[in-house]
C-alpha cells in the first residue's frame, strides 16, 4: 500500500478566537493554555473533526469509552459538552460553537481554518482516514500518527519539560534543606487541607436543593420507538402516558405537567425544545425513545431546559420488561431531584422502593389504554379485553381495574353496550381499584362515574370530591364531576369544572366536546356552537363531536346543517344506535317525518339483535309530537336504566314535557327533581 508523506498542521483555529493543538493535543486562547480535561477535549477534537454535521450520543461513547461500555455516560457527555462550553465562553442558548441538537446529538458550529504547518514529515496509512473525511479531520489523524511515533518527546512539551531529568552530584540537596523542605511540604499540606473543606462545604451549601420561585410546568413528549414495528406503538404510547401519571404526582404546588393528548401533535416533531417550550408554555422537556425486544426493554430519557436548550439530566436504562415501574420510578425521581421538587416522605418512600410487575399484565395494560384512547366502539371493546387480560396476569393490578371500570362506562354512555351488562361490572371493577390502592385519584373517579351512571348521585358526588382531593389536577375527575353538577342542574359549577378539565387537559377531544354539551344543557346554543366547532376542528374524525355539534345546530334551528352534522357523526361512531337515534330527532324536527319514521322503525328491528338505548327511540318520537310513544318509550329506557336517563331534567328535546305529571314523576324516579 502506498504511503504518503504529510506535513503536520501544528493548530486549527475554532472561530476567530481559539486554536486547537494537534500536537501536543491542547486548547489555546491567545497564546495560553486552557485546563480542559481529556475527556471533553477528545470530544471537541471528534466535533472539530467534522464541523457542521451531528455528532450523535453513541459516536461520542464510541470514540471515548468503547462500544463495550455499559456505564451511564450520558451525564459525563453532558458534563463534557458543558465544560468545553464553558472554556469557550459559548451560550448554550445562542451558541457560537457547540449546538445541541435535541433527541439527537451536537453539532460544531462555528468556522474551522487551518494554520501554519511544521517542517516534521509523518507517514500514515491512506486506509487510517475515513472515506470523504474532513480536511479538519485529516491533520488531526495524520497528527495522531506522527504523536504515537513521538510519544515520549511529545508528552514532555505537553508538561512543560525541555530535558530529561538525570541528577547528578551537584544536584543533591544538603539534609538540612531537606528537613526545611519537608516541615514546609507539611505546612502547605495542611493549608491545603483547610482550603479544600471550605471550598467543599460552600459548595455543597451552596447546591443544596432550594424551591423554585414560581410553579414550573413540564412536558413529557412522545416517546421514539426505536423498534421499528408498527405493532409496538402502544409500548411507546402507553410508556409516555405512564411517565406523565408518574412525573404528575409530584408536588403539585411547584409542579404542572401538560397533558397526554396535548402533547400528541410532537410526536416526530421537528421543532426545537425552544419552539415546543414556547408553545406548551414549558419549562422543562422530558423526552426519549424506548426500545422493546421479547421480554426486555431499553428506555433512554432526558430532562431538557425548554428555554436554554440545555439537557439537565439523563439516564439510559436496560432492564427486564418486569422492571420497567421501577424504571419509570428511577427516572422521577432524577427529575424530582435535578429541578428541585420537594418531595413528601410518602413520595420519598416509595421511590426508594422500586416497583415492579409482571411483564404480561403490564403490556396488556398498555394495549388497553392504548384502545381506550380511541374511543369508538370497537376499540373500546378491545381495550375491554386487554384490561381483562392484565387483571389475569395481575390480579393486584389496580389501574388495569380502573381502566376496566372506565371501558364499561364509556360503552354505556356511548350506547354500544347494555346497562345491565356494563354497569355491574364497571362498578365491581372500580370498588376493586380502590381497594388495592385506597390513594388512587383514578379509582375513586371512576367509581364516581359509574355510580352517577346507576343515578346513585349522593355516592357519586363523594367519590368525584375524593378523587379530586387526592389529584387536583386529575382532568377527568373534573370532567366527570362537571357532567354530575350539569345533571344536577348546577350549570355554572359544571361549567366551571368542565373548564378547569380543559385547561388541564386543552387538547383532549372529549373534554372538549362535554365543554360544549355544558353549554348544551345549559341551552346556551350559540356558546355550544363555538366551542363544538372548534372540537371538529381539532379532529374531524371524532364523532362525539360531530353528535354534539348537531346536537347544538338543531336546538339552534339550523335543521340542514343539524343533519349534515349527525349524519356524519353516525357514520364515524361505527353506527352506534344511539347516535343514529339523534339524526332522527333531526330529520323530524326539521319536518322529514318519514325519515324519521324509517329510522325509529329500523332502530327497533335491531334492538332485537343488539343493545338499542330506549331513550334514544324516545327522543324521536318526542320530537315527531307523538306524545305516548315517547313516554313509553322513556318508561323502557327507565327499566333499562338507560345513562343518557340521567340527562332528562336539563334535555332540550324534553322541554315541552317538563309540566306534564308524568315527566315530574320519572324526574323523582330517576332522582333528579
Amino acid at each position: 500500500m502506498a504511503i504518503q508523506s504529510v506535513g503536520i498542521q501544528q493548530s486549527i483555529m475554532l472561530g476567530e478566537d481559539f486554536e486547537l493543538d494537534l500536537r501536543p493535543r491542547r486548547l489555546r486562547h491567545g497564546g495560553r493554555v486552557l485546563k480542559l480535561e481529556r475527556i471533553p477535549l477528545e470530544v471537541l477534537f471528534l466535533l472539530v473533526e467534522r464541523p457542521s454535521e451531528i455528532i450523535t450520543r453513541e459516536e461520542i461513547v464510541a470514540r471515548v469509552w468503547g462500544n463495550e461500555v455499559f456505564l451511564d455516560t450520558d451525564n459525563s457527555i453532558r458534563g463534557a459538552i458543558r465544560k468545553i462550553r464553558y472554556v469557550l465562553k459559548d451560550d448554550p442558548e445562542i451558541p457560537r460553537f457547540i449546538q445541541t441538537v435535541t433527541g439527537r446529538g451536537y453539532r460544531f458550529i462555528a468556522p474551522v481554518t487551518r494554520t501554519g504547518y511544521s517542517d516534521h514529515k509523518s507517514t500514515f496509512e491512506p486506509s487510517t482516514v475515513p472515506q470523504g473525511a474532513s480536511p479538519a479531520q485529516i491533520l488531526i489523524r495524520a497528527t495522531e500518527n506522527g504523536y504515537r511515533s513521538n510519544q515520549l518527546q511529545a508528552l514532555r512539551e505537553e508538561l512543560g519539560e525541555t530535558s530529561v531529568y538525570s541528577p547528578d552530584v551537584a544536584s543533591v540537596e544538603p539534609p538540612v534543606h531537606r528537613r526545611a523542605r519537608k516541615w514546609f511540604l507539611m505546612a502547605g499540606l495542611v493549608v491545603g487541607l483547610i482550603v479544600i473543606f471550605g471550598i467543599w462545604r460552600w459548595r455543597s451549601t451552596a447546591s443544596m436543593p432550594t424551591a423554585p420561585e414560581h410553579k414550573m410546568v413540564l412536558a413529557v413528549l412522545p416517546f421514539e420507538d426505536l423498534s421499528g414495528d408498527p405493532d409496538q406503538e402502544f409500548f411507546s404510547e402507553g410508556l409516555t402516558e405512564e411517565m406523565i401519571t408518574q412525573i404528575g404526582r409530584l408536588n403539585r404546588d411547584q409542579l404542572t405537567v401538560v397533558s397526554r393528548s396535548s402533547i400528541r401533535k410532537y410526536k416526530g416533531s421537528r421543532l426545537t425544545a425552544k419552539e415546543i417550550g414556547r408553545e406548551l408554555n414549558a419549562d422543562y422537556l422530558v423526552q426519549g425513545s424506548v426500545q422493546r425486544s421479547s421480554d426486555r426493554v431499553r428506555i433512554r430519557v432526558e430532562l431538557i431546559d425548554a428555554k436554554k436548550q440545555t439537557d439537565l439530566w439523563a439516564g439510559s436504562y436496560d432492564r427486564g420488561l418486569g422492571d420497567v415501574l421501577a424504571v419509570q420510578d428511577s427516572v422521577v425521581g432524577g427529575i424530582a431531584d435535578e429541578i428541585h421538587i420537594a418531595l413528601t416522605a410518602e413520595q420519598k418512600g416509595r421511590l426508594a422502593n422500586p416497583r415492579h410487575t409482571v411483564p404480561e399484565a403490564y403490556i396488556a395494560y398498555l394495549k388497553g389504554r392504548y384502545y381506550w384512547n380511541k374511543r369508538t366502539g370497537q376499540s373500546m371493546e378491545m381495550a375491554e379485553q386487554y384490561f381483562q387480560q392484565a387483571i389475569e396476569s395481575d390480579p393486584n393490578f389496580a389501574a388495569a381495574y380502573s381502566g376496566l371500570a372506565d371501558c364499561n362506562s364509556g360503552l354505556a354512555w356511548h350506547g354500544f353496550k347494555a346497562p345491565a351488562d356494563a354497569l355491574p361490572k364497571a362498578y365491581s371493577a372500580a370498588r376493586r381499584a380502590i381497594e388495592i390502592d385506597p390513594q388512587s385519584a383514578e379509582g375513586h373517579a371512576s367509581l364516581g362515574l359509574v355510580l352517577s351512571h346507576r343515578w346513585e348521585w349522593a355516592l357519586a358526588e363523594a367519590e368525584f370530591k375524593r378523587a379530586l382531593e387526592l389529584d387536583p389536577q386529575y382532568a377527568n375527575a373534573h370532567h366527570w364531576y362537571g357532567d354530575y353538577l350539569s345533571i344536577k342542574g348546577r350549570h355554572e359549577e359544571g361549567l366551571s369544572e368542565a373548564k378547569r378539565a380543559l385547561q388541564l387537559d386543552p387538547l383532549n377531544l372529549m373534554i372538549s366536546t362535554w365543554v360544549g354539551l355544558r353549554y348544551y344543557q345549559a341551552h346556551n346554543y350559540s356558546a355550544a356552537i363555538a366551542q363544538n366547532r372548534d372540537s371538529v376542528e381539532l379532529d374531524p374524525n371524532f364523532a362525539a363531536a360531530h353528535l354534539l355539534l348537531g346536537e347544538d345546530y338543531l336546538q339552534a334551528g339550523l335543521h340542514r346543517e343539524a343533519v349534515s352534522q349527525l349524519k356524519t357523526a353516525a357514520t364515524l361512531s361505527g353506527d352506534s344506535p344511539l347516535y343514529t337515534a339523534q339524526l332522527g330527532v333531526a330529520f323530524a324536527a326539521a319536518g322529514q317525518n318519514r325519515e324519521a319514521i324509517r329510522i325509529a322503525r329500523e332502530l327497533e328491528a335491531t334492538s332485537a339483535r343488539r343493545y338499542v338505548s330506549s331513550y334514544g327511540l324516545a327522543q324521536i318520537y318526542a320530537a315527531l309530537g307523538r306524545d305516548e310513544d315517547a313516554f313509553k318509550w322513556l318508561e323502557a329506557a327507565y327499566e333499562d336504566h338507560a345513562v343518557w336517563m340521567g340527562y332528562l331534567a336539563v334535555d332540550p328535546v324534553f322541554d315541552r314535557y317538563r309540566s306534564d305529571v308524568r315527566f315530574q314523576a320519572l324526574l323523582k324516579r330517576v332522582g333528579v327533581l
